[in-house]
């Protein structure tokens, strides 16, 4: 079942696809046949613009949380046996902080109506009873509405959409390996050893969920990958963890 065939959602699909239209014609006269594409990194700069304080919070969240790691782990061993009493009196504790332990849920929670809609938009072939023009784009000569999975498995995968796919994986794996390196959340001794390379492979997932989705969302997913890294970088300067 389609979602997007309920009137509300079907309204928003259509406003997003001509709004990216708009942008995209607006495009053209500088950038031409990858118009489209500009226009997907344009919203997705745009997107992290606006998310800039939520992305301010997260850093000063994760700051709080190793600074009350400690704390954490006494009342770990204090209520262990008594899992609903321990949970109280976490929360409580950040509660006391003025912090939330989903702080760093948040970006992403909020892109995720993003990429959504761009999935969508990009994967409709009619939209408000009209054709999708923008399945006509591409980013150099690989279709912006096909997903490398979906061109690989129907056989009309070419060199180009195989080598546009690659660059794209490739950056989101760089990012993700220079943010497992660089930004080290605060080691948690309290912690079964097993969650450490466990929160070290979560960093490679997006570039898995590139390869399903279609071209213009795994694009917004690059960009938006390289930016929460510096980000992350420049906040962590300043917001340091604790040593």
């Amino acid at each position: 079942m389609d979602l997007f065939a309920f009137p509300p959602l079907a309204l928003l699909l259509d406003l997003t696809t001509r709004a990216l239209l708009a942008l995209t014609t607006a495009l053209e006269p500088v950038t031409a046949g990858a118009a489209a594409a500009v226009a997907v990194v344009v919203v997705t700069l745009l997107v992290r613009l606006v998310l800039i304080p939520v992305g301010v919070s997260q850093a000063r969240a994760e700051q709080t949380r190793a600074r009350l790691a400690p704390r954490l782990r006494a009342l770990q061993q204090r209520w262990k046996g008594n899992t609903e009493r321990l949970q109280r009196e976490t929360m409580q504790l950040y509660r006391d902080e003025g912090a939330s332990p989903v702080a760093g849920c948040l970006p992403l929670l909020a892109q995720a109506p993003v990429v959504g809609l761009l999935y969508a938009v990009f994967l409709h072939p009619t939209v408000g009873g009209q054709a999708n023009a923008l399945l006509a784009h591409d980013l150099l000569g690989a279709p912006l509405g096909r997903s490398l999975v979906a061109a690989v498995t129907t056989g009309t995968a070419d060199a180009r959409t195989l080598a546009v796919f690659a660059v794209l994986v490739a950056v989101i794996v760089a990012a993700a390996e220079l943010t497992r390196r660089l930004l080290r959340p605060a080691v948690d001794p309290a912690a079964p050893a097993w969650t450490t390379p466990l929160f070290g492979a979560l960093q490679f997932t997006t570039a898995v969920v590139a390869l399903f989705v279609p071209l213009a969302a795994a694009l917004y997913l690059t960009v938006t990958t390289v930016w929460t890294l510096v980000q992350r970088v420049v906040l962590r300067r300043r917001y340091p963890l604790p040593a």
